[in-house]
């Protein structure tokens, strides 16, 4: 379907305002969905990312193998790693990811708002070292093709797979999200384990305060 530049405009703002709307009122946050796993045995909203990414893997290698969607493509490399890790460092410092800083600044959060203001600034300034001193080479080693002497792994996604191996995307994507499920089951059996675990300390703690009563009579 073609949109006029002002429909294309009227559906990208309906888009991200339901979108924004839709996070500020779960309080998803990408980077608390892994944070908080890590540092506080708390998985809400780590559920809740792996069952997005489970709808949007099946949804976008279903477009890809019946050949509709306009996938990006870029090379994945050393460089990618070294730069999501930055970046992830960077967030887990500002207390939240992209997103949730968007919308904390809306909320009037101030540490957001500067948070989201030095995010430009280091964009922009990351635009201008890439262009003189990005290494490697972009324009010699990031070609689409794996460059292992560049470090460089060439399109990594499910198009490229399905191009070059002849095998429907889909399969890549259900291979994915059997493994994002066995996570996800993971997550909910260990759930389980803290819950039984709270019961127990309850349990004791109750006796304990029965027992304190009962000396005390």
């Amino acid at each position: 379907m073609n949109l006029s530049p002002i429909g294309g405009d009227l559906a990208a703002f309906i888009f991200g305002s339901v979108t924004g709307l839709l996070v500020q009122r779960s309080r998803f946050c990408n980077t608390a969905a892994l944070r908080d796993a890590i540092l506080f045995k708390t998985y809400r909203n780590t559920k809740a990312m792996l069952v997005a990414m489970m709808i949007l893997t099946f949804g976008f290698t279903l477009f890809l193998t019946f050949g509709e969607g306009h996938p990006m493509h870029f090379d994945v490399g050393l460089n990618t790693f070294a730069g999501l890790f930055l970046f992830g460092i960077g967030m887990v410092l500002a207390g939240a990811c992209t997103v949730s800083t968007w919308v904390k600044t809306g909320e009037g959060n101030v540490g957001a708002l500067w948070a989201l203001l030095f995010t430009f600034i280091g964009m922009f300034l990351f635009s201008l070292a890439w262009s003189s001193n990005y290494w490697p080479p972009a324009p010699t080693s990031m070609t689409g093709e794996p460059n292992l002497p560049a470090l460089q792994l060439g399109y990594a996604n499910a198009a490229t797979l399905q191009t070059k191996l002849g095998i429907p995307a889909l399969v890549f994507g259900l291979a994915q999200i059997a493994a994002l499920f066995a996570i996800y089951r993971a997550i909910l059996r260990k759930e389980k384990v803290q819950a039984e675990h709270h019961k127990i300390v309850a349990a004791e703690h109750h006796h304990d305060d029965a027992q304190t009563k009962n000396h005390a009579a």
